[in-house]
């Protein structure tokens, strides 16, 4: 009976997690890689499970790509980066109106080409600068006022170039747009930390922050 009682209190994200809260735990909370490897881990079987259950469900299909890709990101696997990226086309393929599809296919394009330059990423792994870019925008026009698009496409935006006019009106968008979900607040605070160094014209102290503060960006040496 103790033991019925104790797990009764217990709040039910305790109890059991989704694959997306897991992942925004992982990007954003953990303190080391082996921690978030450790969880994002957790998120793909969890998204597996899920699919085993129900093979056509859009959010376990859509966590699965994210932690192939999250787990691509920590331990620099080529083969995991490239499925991730065939899983998201996929999803877009099958519905091009889909907001979070489209975004996390242009953080794909645009971390690989960060990660490995314009020619070592398009050959290495077929990331493509103008692809990911276009799917950003996309992901903007599509998502309604959320503050989750904007403010990823421009933290992806001003890691890149910190001068980028469109960066900036996207973190500015970000900042007064709705935010419904954690991911939500948690990229709203980032576009307003990233408009401080903007405004006070650092623009390299606007890169290491823009990219210190998208997932996993704390760990990246540079």
């Amino acid at each position: 009976m103790m033991a019925v009682a104790t797990c009764a209190a217990l709040p039910l994200p305790a109890l059991a997690q989704s694959a997306r809260d897991i992942l925004t735990q992982a990007s954003f909370g953990d303190a080391d890689e082996a921690s978030a490897l450790h969880r994002v881990t957790n998120a793909y079987a969890a998204a597996g499970n899920a699919l085993r259950r129900a093979p056509d469900d859009r959010e376990a299909l859509l966590m699965r790509a994210t932690a192939l890709g999250y787990r691509a990101k920590l331990t620099g696997n080529r083969t995991d980066a490239v499925a991730a990226r065939r899983q998201f086309e996929a999803l877009v393929a099958q519905n091009p109106r889909d907001a979070e599809a489209q975004v996390a296919l242009g953080a794909w394009h645009i971390g690989a080409v960060k990660k490995l330059g314009t020619i070592m990423g398009r050959a290495a792994l077929g990331a493509q600068r103008s692809l990911g870019l276009s799917a950003l925008e996309r992901a903007v026009a599509l998502g309604g006022d959320r503050a989750l698009f904007p403010g990823l496409a421009a933290l992806l935006r001003l890691e890149l170039d910190p001068r980028d006019p469109r960066g900036r009106a996207l973190a500015e968008q970000a900042t007064r747009a709705e935010a419904p979900t954690a991911l939500d607040r948690i990229l709203q605070r980032g576009a307003a930390q990233v408009l401080v160094p903007l405004r006070a014209g650092d623009m390299q102290a606007a890169r290491r922050l823009a990219s210190q503060l998208l997932p996993f960006g704390r760990f990246d040496e540079d």
